[in-house]
């Protein structure tokens, strides 16, 4: 045993106990975290608007300060932008992580000297946590791939402006550096199809242990290296033995992956987004991610069924009840507030606080008013690839509401299968009655002839990458909507 993998068994006890310690007391560690929040920006032009100086408890807060997502936050990013200090946090942002919006064209999610240390200490606590727990620190004397955008970056009035997993990169401790895949070369090819290529030949020689991304790309990395090599990944890298991911659910994507690689690895979920860090998984006997409770956040949850309404009541952490959908806000050190990051989320424990993400509140169909989530169709997927020994690439939902005269509407799963079942209509029935199953709303519009079982569409291979590419957003952090309530995404699909 190296001397580095000792080191890191002990370093991750060190670790875990700290963990445990705030973990142990959760209402407590958020009320600190807030009141050093209010005390921090009580100065900017943020907390005197929203009169900081003033709030004594998140009763205060929650009247003062209304849920905003990135349009309404928008002016004050803005000013943030063109250089003022002082604006929604003390001083100037560190970085501005760049993503694609929506209605607002990219947007600039500010990162501080404050938030940007718990993004790096996430995903380090992340792997510690699993190192403790298994007894396996082999790994970190091997090679390590991380799936992510290019690290270049540009300036806008004198901050540095980048893809988060981009900025991330020069953050990679130095006794990790040696070890970490691909070169700072390949990582700044933007093309997504020819940097997957140059990373296929920069690895298929090394003793790969730990591999990271978003599942749809690493299986992307994987399919070409099988191509190039006649190899499954497990026998090119027979010392891989730890997937780390985020993004997506990883079930719908399992059965591939173990094709592919030829046996099964231990895998690692993290929730991490350029907002923050919130959550990882901290075991692998227990299902769902660890809340990050002490990481600069503070968080606030709305029943996803009254999120709409006129004054929902927002929850904090010691309100909330396990397998209910909230809207997750959060309230950071980089100077978001009780800002809806559009995720929604379900406890699963709460003792400790562990989640798993259940779906986008933007991203869901209620077409007919179902009210079905990205949760329940991924589960009803992942049940139908165990009982019909399928695997898929990937699979989106939509409504189809234009049919033929006396038809009645349904939902239109578009599946890009790996190995297409031979019975596609025993599948689909198999994947309605799982859904019927899961939403008591689905139930009643099937029951009461409002909508007919739900069908199946089987998609050329690629037509998901085609269509990504189609949209600009092949690779790095992009991924595909499961669902969505209307046929934008299917109908480019079906074209394909």
């Amino acid at each position: 045993m190296s001397l580095k993998s000792v080191s890191a068994k002990i370093f991750a006890k060190i670790v875990v106990l700290r963990i445990q310690k705030w973990a142990n007391n959760p209402i407590e560690t958020q009320q600190k975290v807030f009141k050093q929040l209010i005390s921090e920006a009580k100065n900017t032009v943020f907390g005197k608007d929203h009169d900081f100086e003033n709030i004594s408890s998140f009763e205060n807060f929650a009247k003062q300060v209304p849920v905003r997502d990135y349009e309404e936050l928008k002016p004050y990013v803005d000013r943030m932008v063109s250089g003022e200090k002082d604006i929604l946090w003390p001083g100037k942002p560190l970085y501005f992580a760049k993503t694609s919006g929506t209605t607002s064209g990219a947007k600039f999610i500010p990162l501080t000297k404050e938030s940007m240390p718990y993004h790096i200490e996430a995903a380090r606590n992340a792997i510690l946590c699993y190192i403790n727990e298994t007894g396996n620190a082999a790994f970190v004397d091997g090679k390590m791939i991380f799936l992510q955008g290019s690290p270049e970056m540009q300036e806008k009035n004198g901050i540095k402006t980048g893809r988060l997993s981009g900025i991330v990169a020069h953050y990679v401790p130095a006794y990790l550096q040696k070890n970490r895949l691909p070169s700072l070369e390949t990582n700044c090819i933007e093309d997504w199809e020819t940097k997957v290529d140059a990373i296929v030949e920069e690895t298929k020689n090394q003793d790969m242990t730990v591999i990271s991304g978003i599942p749809s790309w690493v299986q992307m990395y994987f399919e070409k290296l099988q191509k190039s090599t006649g190899h499954k990944v497990g026998d090119l890298f027979k010392n891989f033995n730890l997937f780390i991911y985020g993004g997506v659910n990883f079930e719908p994507y399992r059965a591939k992956f173990e094709n592919l690689i030829g046996r099964k690895v231990d895998s690692i979920e993290l929730f991490p987004a350029s907002e923050g860090f919130f959550a990882f998984q901290d075991s692998q006997k227990e299902k769902g991610m660890l809340l990050l409770l002490n990481s600069g956040i503070f968080y606030e949850f709305i029943e996803a069924t009254t999120f709409f309404d006129e004054n929902p009541k927002r929850l904090t952490i010691g309100e909330v009840k396990t397998e209910v959908n909230y809207v997750m806000l959060i309230s950071t050190n980089a100077g978001l507030w009780a800002y809806n990051l559009g995720d929604t989320v379900q406890f699963i424990s709460t003792k400790p606080y562990r989640v798993i993400v259940s779906g986008r509140i933007k991203h869901f169909i209620s077409a007919f008013g179902e009210h079905v989530i990205g949760k329940e169709v991924e589960e009803a997927m992942h049940k139908a690839i165990s009982a019909f020994n399928f695997s898929i690439t990937e699979f989106t939902v939509a409504p189809q509401i234009t049919t033929s005269e006396g038809e009645l509407p349904y939902h239109e799963w578009l599946v890009e299968f790996d190995n297409t079942p031979e019975n596609l209509q025993k599948v689909a029935e198999y994947l309605d009655s799982e859904m019927q199953r899961q939403n008591s709303y689905y139930l009643d519009l099937i029951v009461g002839k409002v909508l007919q079982p739900l069908k199946i569409i089987s998609l050329k291979k690629n037509s998901f990458q085609e269509f990504m590419k189609s949209q600009g957003k092949l690779g790095g952090q992009n991924k595909v909507p499961r669902l969505s309530n209307d046929r934008k995404i299917a109908d480019a699909l079906v074209k394909i």
